[in-house]
C-alpha cells in the first residue's frame, strides 16, 4: 500500500487509501468514494455489534457515514450512485446487516472482496424490479419508515395508530383525527411533563389550576378529567394528583372528539393516551442526566433486552428521580418512579406481558394565589376597572407547605392469542391505586386598603382513588362479497372507588401582597369534617361492536355503536346515586383517491361525566354531546410528512348549572358549544429537517344557562383561547464535518383566554414564548453519546399561562398561574 505523507488532508488520505484497497478487485481502475481506515481483526470486526444511527439521503453521504461508523472499505464504479438515495439505518447491528439495510431500494447491492472490505454493484434488472415491488408494499404498510419500538428512531410522522379504532389501521385509512407525538419528539423536547408534549397538537391547551401538581388538559374546549395508558384509562379527576412520569412514555396519541363509542365515559372533547416502551429482544441499555434552572435534577435509566437465549422472556426497566425547586417561593418537588416490564414469548402465536408502575411524589401545593382589584361595581354588579395587583412573578402569597406526599402504584396484565393471521383475542387487565395528602389554602378578597389579602385554609384531605379495568377484544378480517372487513367485538368493566376525609379552617388570615409576612398555615378545625367528606364508588361496563370495510375505489367506512351502563353509589348515605344506560353510535367514512390524499368525514356522540349533585345529594344524569368533522389528509416524502387539516362542530348538553331555587345544588339545563378549525403537520421536510407546525381556531359559547345573570348566553368558556399556534423546527447537519450537530427552535403563541366562570369579563392577556434546542451526538467505542441543551422562553417573557378568577364566590378566589421565565435545560444521555 503506497504511504500518504501526513499533512495531506484527510478526507484526501481516505480516498488514496480506498483507491489502493479497490484497485485489486478489477481489471480496470476504479474511482472510490470514500473508505475507513485499516481493517480490525476480521472475526471481532464482521460480527460485532455497532450503534447505527443514519438517516435515509443520498447515498453517497449515508457510504461515509456507514464507513466512520464500521471501519470497512467501500468501492464502486464512478457515477454508480449518482442520485441514489439510502434508507434509513437506525439500531444495533452487525456491518454487513446494516449495509444490507443501507442499500434496500437503491438498486444497488454488494460483494465482499477481502477483509471488511466490499465492492458496490447493481443488481440485475429483473431482481431489481421486484425488489422494487416489494418496496412499494412496505411502503404502504409504513414498516419500513417509522418504527415507534426503535429506541433510535428520528421519525416526527407516525404511519400507524391502534388507539382511535382499537386496531392497527393508517392513519390515512382513518376516518378520524388521531395525532401521534413520537419519541423523537418528546427527546427533542426534553419533556418531563405531558403538557410540554401535547401543546404542540393543535386544539390541545393546559393549567395548572391545582397547582402545577397535576396534568390538566382541555382539548377543543373542554377540560379532561382523565387520561388512558395503552387504552386503559387513569382517572385524575382534575384533582392534584401528582404529574404522569415520562420516563417510560414511548409516544403520545391524542384523538379528537368523542370516543365514548370504544372507551366508555369520556368528555367529548378528545383524548390523550400515553403508549409505554415494551420489552426489546435486543439489548439496549441508557442513562441520561439531566440539570437545569431552579435546582433541578433528573437521572432517568432504561434498560431492556432478552432474559433467555432464545429470546421468549423479554425485560424492560425504566427507573427515574427527579428534585427541583421552582421559580416560585417556598415551591420544591421531589419524585420517584420505577417501572419494571416482563414479556413471555409463549408461542408464536401468544404472548404474555406483566407490568408495573410506582410513583411517588412529595410536592409543595401552590394554588398560584393572585389578587384582584377593582373601583368598585355598578348596580348590576359589574366590575369597575378591574386589573391585576402588580407583585412578583415568583411571589407567593400562600404558607409554605413541603409536605404533600402521594403513591400510585400500577399493575397491568396483557394477553394476545393469534388464531390465525386474520383472528387476534386480546385481553387487558389493570388496577391503578393512589393515595395523597394535600393541604390547600385560597386567596379571598382584597381588603378595603387594597393590600391585604385574605386567605383561608379551604381543605387538608386524605384521599384515595382506587380503579379497576379490564377489556377483551376479539379482531378480524374477513372479505364479503369483494369488500375487506376489518370486525371488532369487544366488552369492558371500570370500576372506580373514590374516598376522600377533608377538614377546613374557619380562621382566617391575611398577608400583605406587597411586604409578605409569613406566620405559618392556620389551624384546622375538626368540627369541619363532614362537609369536607366524600365516598362513591362507580361501576361502567359497555359492550361495542365496530367495522372497518373498505369498499372498492379506496373507500374506507366505518361504523360501529357501544351500549353502556353507570351506577354510582353513595357509601356514604348507603345508597344508589346514579343509574343510567345509553347507546353511543360511531360513524365515518374516508376516501383515499391518491396515496398521498385522503379526504374523511364523522359523527360521533359521546356519553360523559356525571359531576355535579342535586338537591337531596342525588347525582345528576350524565353529560352528552354530538360532533361533526370533515377535513382531508395528506402524506409526503414517502409517508415521512404529514397534515391533517380538519373542520369540527362540537355540542355538549347537561351541563351543571346553579340551581335558581337552591344555589348551593346545581341542576343538568346547561349546553355549550365548540366549533373551530385545526391543522396539523409534522415531520420531515428535507433530510435532516423536522418541523410541527399547528394552528387552532376554536371558538366556544354558552348556549343554555337557567341563569343569564350569572353566566350570559352567547359568552365564551373560561380558559379557551381563540387562537392558538405552535412553530418547532430541527435539523440534523447532513455534512461530514457537522454531522452529530442538531439545531432547532420554536414558538408558542396564545390569543386571550377568559379568566371568569360567570358573566364579568376579565381576559387574560395573550402571549408568545420563544424556544430553542441545541445537541450533539458521537459515537464513543459501542456506546452513543448525546449532549442537549434546550432554552424555554428564551426572551424571559411574563405572562399569566393559566388561572382564574371566581367572582361567584363569597371569597373572590384569584388564581394567576405565571407562566415560567427563562429555563434552561442540559442533558448528558448515553445509549449502548
Amino acid at each position: 500500500m503506497p504511504q500518504v505523507p501526513p499533512h495531506v488532508p484527510y478526507t484526501l488520505r481516505k480516498l488514496t487509501i480506498a483507491i489502493a484497497l479497490v484497485l485489486p478487485v478489477s481489471s480496470l481502475p476504479l474511482p472510490v468514494l470514500a473508505s475507513g481506515t485499516a481493517a480490525h481483526n476480521a472475526a471481532d470486526s464482521q460480527n460485532a455489534t455497532l450503534s447505527f444511527n443514519i438517516p435515509g439521503q443520498s447515498l453517497a453521504d449515508a457510504l461515509n457515514a456507514f464507513i466512520a461508523i464500521s471501519d470497512w472499505q467501500v468501492g464502486f464504479p464512478s457515477g454508480m450512485a449518482k442520485n441514489a438515495r439510502s434508507s434509513a439505518v437506525n439500531g444495533n447491528y452487525t456491518p454487513e446487516q446494516a449495509l444490507q439495510r443501507l442499500l434496500s431500494g437503491s438498486g444497488l447491492s454488494y460483494r465482499i472482496t477481502g477483509v471488511n472490505t466490499v465492492t458496490l454493484e447493481k443488481v440485475p434488472e429483473q431482481l431489481n424490479k421486484v425488489d422494487t415491488t416489494i418496496l412499494k408494499m412496505m411502503t404502504v404498510t409504513g414498516k419500513a419508515k417509522y418504527d415507534p419500538n426503535d429506541p433510535y428512531d428520528k421519525h416526527y410522522a407516525a404511519t400507524n395508530s391502534s388507539f382511535a379504532t382499537k386496531t392497527d389501521t393508517p392513519i390515512m385509512e382513518t376516518p378520524l383525527n388521531i395525532q401521534v407525538l413520537p419519541k423523537a419528539v418528546l427527546e427533542d423536547q426534553q419533556s418531563t411533563k405531558l403538557d410540554q408534549a401535547v401543546k404542540l397538537v393543535s386544539g390541545v391547551t393546559t393549567g395548572q389550576g391545582a397547582g402545577g401538581i397535576s396534568d390538566q388538559i382541555t382539548i377543543r374546549g373542554f377540560f379532561n378529567y382523565n387520561y388512558f395508558r395503552n387504552g386503559m384509562r387513569i382517572d385524575t379527576n382534575g384533582g392534584s394528583d401528582g404529574t404522569r412520569a415520562m420516563a417510560n412514555v414511548q409516544s403520545l396519541e391524542v384523538l379528537k372528539g368523542p370516543a365514548a363509542m370504544l372507551y366508555g365515559r369520556v368528555e367529548p372533547g378528545g383524548m390523550v393516551n400515553v403508549v409505554t416502551k415494551k420489552p426489546l429482544d435486543t439489548a439496549y441499555y441508557s442513562l441520561q442526566q439531566q440539570a437545569g434552572s431552579f435546582d433541578f435534577y433528573r437521572t432517568s435509566i432504561d434498560a431492556t433486552g432478552p432474559l433467555t437465549g432464545n429470546k421468549d422472556l423479554l425485560y424492560r426497566m425504566n427507573v427515574s428521580y427527579e428534585n427541583s425547586g421552582s421559580f416560585r417561593e417556598f415551591d420544591n418537588y421531589e419524585k420517584v418512579f420505577v417501572a419494571p416490564v416482563l414479556q413471555w414469548n409463549i408461542s408464536p402465536q401468544t404472548q404474555a406481558m406483566l407490568e408495573m408502575e410506582y410513583r411517588h411524589e412529595n410536592n409543595s401545593y401552590d394554588p398560584y394565589a393572585g389578587a384582584l382589584i377593582i373601583d368598585g361595581k355598578t348596580a348590576d354588579g359589574t366590575w369597575i376597572n378591574p386589573r391585576l395587583a402588580k407583585i412578583p412573578r415568583e411571589r407567593n402569597l400562600i404558607e409554605p407547605d413541603n409536605n404533600n406526599p402521594l403513591d400510585n402504584e400500577f399493575i397491568g396484565f396483557n394477553v394476545n392469542h393469534k388464531f390465525s393471521d386474520d383472528w387476534v383475542l386480546s385481553e387487558q387487565l389493570g388496577i391503578n391505586l393512589l393515595d395523597r395528602t394535600r393541604t390547600a389554602m385560597n386567596s379571598g378578597l382584597l381588603n378595603a386598603d387594597q393590600r391585604t389579602l385574605n386567605r383561608q385554609l379551604l381543605t387538608s384531605d386524605f384521599y384515595t382513588n382506587d380503579s379497576y379495568f379490564t377489556t377483551t377484544n376479539l379482531t378480524g378480517h374477513f372479505d364479503t362479497w369483494g369488500l375487506k372487513h376489518t370486525l371488532l367485538v369487544g366488552g369492558d368493566y371500570y370500576l372506580q372507588d373514590e374516598n376522600s376525609v377533608g377538614y377546613s379552617s374557619t380562621v382566617a388570615s391575611t398577608i400583605d401582597i406587597y411586604n409578605p409576612v409569613h406566620r405559618g398555615l392556620p389551624p384546622v378545625n375538626p368540627t369541619t369534617r363532614a362537609s369536607q367528606s366524600f365516598h362513591t364508588t362507580t361501576d361502567l361496563y359497555g359492550i361495542y361492536l365496530q367495522d372497518q370495510i373498505k369498499l372498492p375505489y379506496n373507500v374506507h367506512v366505518m361504523g360501529g355503536f357501544r351500549y353502556q351502563n353507570v351506577e354510582q353509589y353513595n357509601v356514604l348515605t348507603k345508597r344508589i346515586g346514579q343509574k343510567a344506560d345509553a347507546v353511543t353510535p360511531q360513524v365515518g367514512v374516508l376516501w383515499q383517491p391518491m396515496h398521498w390524499l385522503s379526504l374523511y368525514g364523522n359523527y360521533v356522540e359521546n356519553f360523559g361525566a356525571t359531576n355535579g349533585q342535586g338537591q337531596g345529594g342525588t347525582f345528576l344524569p350524565p353529560q352528552t354531546a354530538q360532533q361533526w368533522e370533515g377535513g382531508f389528509k395528506t402524506a409526503f416524502f414517502d409517508d415521512r410528512l404529514s397534515t391533517t387539516i380538519a373542520y369540527f362542530n362540537l355540542t355538549k348538553q347537561n351541563i351543571p348549572t346553579l340551581d335558581p331555587v337552591n344555589p348551593t345544588f346545581s341542576i343538568a339545563t346547561g349546553e355549550a358549544q365548540s366549533r373551530g378549525v385545526e391543522a396539523d403537520i409534522k415531520g420531515e421536510i428535507l433530510p435532516g429537517w423536522n418541523t410541527i407546525a399547528t394552528y387552532a381556531y376554536t371558538e366556544t359559547e354558552v348556549l343554555k344557562e337557567n341563569n343569564p345573570n350569572n353566566i350570559p348566553v352567547g359568552s365564551p368558556l373560561r380558559g379557551v383561547p381563540k387562537h392558538t399556534s405552535t412553530l418547532w423546527m430541527t435539523y440534523d447537519f447532513q455534512q461530514d464535518y457537522l454531522r452529530g450537530f442538531k439545531v432547532g427552535a420554536g414558538v408558542d403563541l396564545y390569543s386571550s383566554r377568559k379568566a371568569t366562570f360567570d358573566r364579568q369579563q376579565f381576559d387574560f392577556a395573550g402571549y408568545g414564548i420563544v424556544n430553542l434546542l441545541g445537541s450533539y451526538t458521537r459515537n464513543v467505542a459501542k456506546s452513543k453519546v448525546t449532549l442537549q441543551l434546550n432554552v424555554t422562553n428564551l426572551l424571559d417573557k411574563e405572562y399569566i399561562h393559566d388561572g382564574f378568577i371566581q367572582s361567584n364566590s363569597p371569597t373572590l378566589q384569584t388564581r394567576t398561574t405565571w407562566g415560567t421565565p427563562r429555563t434552561l435545560m442540559g442533558s448528558v444521555k448515553v445509549e449502548f
